[in-house]
């Protein structure tokens, strides 16, 4: 629609690029579409573009008064160039110029009045005049033909033209396509259909088509690669026909066209088929593997359930059920009586059921019987060994058809289980039942088919949405969003298995749901693509085709996917639209190219400028560090979704997410090396070429080698300067420092020679003293010692009168041996010259005797056993004992120095 592509609503010609990028000529100018995005760029001289045709690297295009060519620039924009001044005559008045065609070095204008020839080598410019008006162009396998109204059709031969068709029937019409199909020229007029030229002869083309053609005016034609012809007509749609002239297909408004009147047609090369449109543009993928077949009215609503039964496909929608031939383009009929819901179609012994929400109906073409009024048929199963008896799962348990008198009645329903039973399979000689929301059931029946007999629960699998029973070959499968469970006999148990991983040989999450369609296929209906799973023809093993169709577009009804074998390689899909149609001959993997379409740049608060994307390893200033990409796949296939990831290597090493967008911004980038590397994802399929562009955002001034070295300098200088400072501060801290020490110097010393006085003058004093005191004590002594002379002088003057004058002699003596005076006198001197010994001794050792440290200062003086006994008055065993219990006393080791103990102390 305009409002898509952006652009005014009439297209009038169509053409491709190498690179695949499509080209049309629109009211407003040329647009370009790269597969994600439409670019416009308006005409010069702002009036209609008629015609448009790429030839290598030059758009050429024609439009009121002007014609030339685009070409694109480095920056990825297209620049108009007029091949209009290059003219020697002027160009008629209001000229406009409608077709273009090529051949070899020339390209050809068409107007109305004149063909411009322009060559490319030499860029010279000639033209051939109308007789009347020129209406089409047309290159046929290198010759050229055009019409003349009035005249007929020539052909150029040496840059003349020469009149080879003046059949009336021909010349009063508008020839709409002239090609070549095997020996024979064939035209397409506007109204009279076709005709064949053969040796000058014109004849008309009989074709099992014409009728399509009657009353019909065909504007455009398109003449395809494989001979077929694609018809823009005027109100009626797009026909496409095959080289034989038989209809393949017609589109039109109501069958999902935008528009009925087509003005231009182009096959691409891929063979889609573009159309210009009055009011729009289409693609059409004739070549897809899908066709898609849209309810547009609402009248067929959701399929259900697909069948083929009498050369009837059958459709059960949440509507009822329709029909039509197989093999024809008719509309659908309803089957009468069938309004409501279908959930299932089913055939047995060459009849067709058709499970309702009313019950259970057998059907023939467009009428229907309803044979069982138990409401909600959801699934028919064959009995084994009753043959005459069928099977069917309702709403609120089973029950059992039979055929009788050819007809086929309710027989009865089984009592026993009165749960839904959606799900029914027969396998290992037992019924199972799925119900999505209590669990899967195995039964067993009596051998009437009345009554359940017995009824399990299986604890194990998981129950839910969703969930269902499938026999595939001779296994049995229980499917559930949690995965897929094999049936194993001899263990009586599900357990849990992936039949897709094995088809496919690779690990694959979310297979989804699995359906089995009518030739025996296995389909896996995952969220982003379908998976048929078939046996090989090779080997035992199993084989998978990938279809890259996400949910998205296939929009199958979740829970009821259906899948139907056509023919061949064809299947029918339904939807909630509609129905799909696969040809899965048709799926195949394509590598694809990464376009760059254009990289801007741009620094903060300004606008983006494009970047010459010619250029290698591009480098941008500190400033222009906001970039962005613009990157693109032209790919038409509407099922076929380009997805992208990208990195930015030297920012961050991670692929991103896969994305649809085809353009990422990054913004202030840090200085440094880059590369932007893409890759994409066309249906499932990687691209195994990566697209890489290679740049460099260039360091700030400020860290450029010119910024880095004068930085150092500076530094270097900088330090230079700073040491020179520190040395003159800390020389002049220590000129300051010294003669603050050499005054303290000086002070202290003055203070040391104060204290040496003082503690000379306090050991003078004390010298006096303690002379003072051994001299009291000398004195005292020698007194002492006279009055013991005295008194034995006075003993021994009286031993001459009594008998006991000796006997106090030696008491006299010995008590003068023993004074503790004299001790007293010791300890005072001692402690003169030892001060504060013995109370230190007395502190540490506090249960020491005063004869253990009388004992203890003689130690104090050094002297030996010998020299303490006659102090003691003891002898020197005597001295050694004591020595021996001083020791235990003060708790010395035997390898501990006593002496040496009471010297340290």
């Amino acid at each position: 629609m305009p409002q898509v592509y952006g652009a005014e609503t009439q297209n009038w010609s169509i053409s491709q690029a190498e690179n695949k990028y499509v080209y049309i000529a629109n009211n407003k100018g040329l647009l370009e579409y790269n597969g994600a995005n439409w670019e416009l760029y308006p005409t010069p001289n702002e009036t209609v573009m008629r015609s448009v045709k790429v030839i290598g690297d030059r758009i050429y295009t024609g439009f009121y008064m002007d014609f030339g060519y685009w070409k694109k620039n480095n920056f990825g924009k297209l620049e108009y160039s007029s091949l209009t001044k290059k003219l020697q005559d002027k160009l008629i008045e209001d000229e406009q110029f409608w077709h273009i065609i090529n051949q070899g070095e020339w390209v050809l204008f068409q107007s109305l009045n004149r063909i411009y020839l322009y060559n490319t080598d030499t860029e010279g410019i000639s033209f051939i005049d109308a007789n009347l008006t020129i209406t089409n162009i047309f290159n046929v396998n290198g010759s050229i033909y055009y019409q003349d109204v009035s005249h007929g059709v020539y052909k150029i031969v040496k840059g003349r033209p020469i009149l080879v068709i003046d059949n009336p029937e021909i010349i009063n019409d508008k020839i709409v396509s002239i090609s070549k199909y095997q020996n024979e020229i064939i035209l397409l007029t506007a109204t009279k259909g076709f005709f064949t030229l053969s040796d000058d002869n014109i004849n008309k083309w009989e074709i099992l088509s014409d009728n399509l053609l009657e009353n019909t005016t065909v504007y455009s034609c398109t003449i395809l690669k494989d001979g077929g012809f694609v018809l823009g007509t005027i109100s009626k749609g797009v026909m496409y026909f095959d080289p034989k002239g038989e209809i393949v297909f017609q589109i039109n408004q109501a069958k999902g066209l935008s528009n009925n009147t087509v003005l231009s047609s182009f096959e691409d090369v891929e063979g889609n088929i573009w159309l210009g449109l009055d009011k729009g543009i289409n693609c059409l993928n004739i070549k897809s593997a899908v066709q898609s077949f849209y309810d547009d009215k609402g009248v067929i609503g959701t399929v259900y359930t697909t069948i083929i039964f009498d050369g009837y496909l059958y459709l059960g929608t949440n509507q009822g059920l329709f029909y039509k031939k197989l093999d024809e383009t008719e509309e659908f009929k309803f089957v009468e009586g069938t309004n409501g819901q279908v959930w299932n179609l089913f055939t047995y012994e060459n009849t067709l059921f058709c499970g309702h929400d009313a019950g259970t109906f057998l059907i023939n073409k467009g009428s229907s019987k309803l044979v069982s009024e138990v409401g909600g048929t959801w699934i028919f199963r064959t009995l084994p060994n009753h043959p005459n008896w069928l099977l069917q799962g309702h709403y609120t348990g089973l029950s059992l058809l039979e055929k009788k008198n050819d007809t086929w009645i309710l027989k009865h329903k089984i009592e026993g289980f009165d749960y839904s039973a959606r799900f029914l399979e027969y396998y290992d000689d037992k019924f199972w039942i799925n119900h999505e929301y209590k669990g899967l059931f195995q039964l067993t029946l009596d051998t009437n088919f009345t009554r359940i007999q017995t009824v399990s629960r299986d604890t194990l699998t998981p129950k839910g949405k969703n969930s269902r029973i499938i026999t595939y070959k001779d296994d049995f499968f229980y499917v559930h969003d949690k995965g897929i469970f094999h049936y194993n006999k001899k263990e009586q148990k599900f357990n849990k298995t992936n039949i897709i991983n094995e088809a496919f040989g690779v690990q694959k999450d979310n297979v989804g749901r699995l359906v089995k369609d009518n030739k025996g296929g296995l389909w896996s209906f995952a969220e982003n693509e379908l998976n048929y799973i078939f046996q090989s023809q090779f080997s035992e093993n199993l084989d998978a085709k990938k279809i890259p169709i996400p949910y998205t577009l296939r929009k199958e009804m979740i829970g009821f996917e259906n899948m139907l074998h056509l023919k061949d390689d064809t299947y029918l899909l339904g939807t909630t639209d509609g129905y799909i149609v696969l040809d899965i001959s048709k799926v195949h993997s394509e590598n694809h190219t990464i376009i760059l379409e254009n990289v801007e740049v741009k620094q903060k608060d300004t606008e983006f400028e494009k970047v010459d994307i010619a250029q290698e390893d591009p480098v941008f200033r500190s400033k222009l560090n906001t970039i962005s990409f613009s990157y693109t796949i032209p790919e038409y296939d509407k099922y076929l979704i380009s997805k992208f990831q990208y990195k930015l290597e030297g920012f961050y090493e991670d692929w991103s997410a896969w994305t649809t967008e085809t353009s990422k911004v990054f913004e202030n980038l840090p200085f440094g090396e880059y590369r932007f590397v893409v890759r994409a994802k066309i249906g499932n399929d990687v691209t195994t070429e990566e697209m890489i562009y290679k740049f460099t955002i260039d360091r700030p001034w400020y860290f450029s080698v010119f910024a880095i070295v004068l930085y150092s300098i500076l530094f270097l200088a900088s330090l230079f300067a700073i040491n020179k400072a520190y040395k003159r501060y800390y020389t002049k801290q220590k000129e300051k420092l010294v003669e603050e020490n050499k005054k303290q110097l000086e002070l202290r010393q003055l203070e040391n020679e104060r204290k040496i006085m003082k503690l000379n003058n306090e050991k003078l004093t004390q010298d006096i003293e303690s002379k003072n005191r051994e001299l009291a004590s000398s004195t005292m002594n020698i007194i002492k010692k006279n009055e013991i002379l005295n008194t034995i002088k006075k003993e021994l003057q009286k031993s001459h009168q009594e008998t006991n004058g000796l006997k106090n002699v030696e008491r006299i003596i010995d008590r003068n041996l023993n004074n503790k005076d004299d001790w007293r006198h010791f300890e005072e001197a001692f402690n003169n010259v030892d001060k504060d010994f013995l109370k230190k001794l007395k502190a540490k050792h506090s249960n020491l005797t005063p004869h253990d440290l009388r004992f203890c200062t003689y130690l104090r003086l050094n002297l030996s056993s010998k020299e303490i006994a006659p102090l003691l008055n003891i002898s020197v065993r005597s001295v050694e004992i004591k020595r021996y219990r001083l020791r235990k006393k003060l708790e010395l080791e035997h390898s501990d120095s006593l002496v040496n103990y009471i010297l340290e102390i």
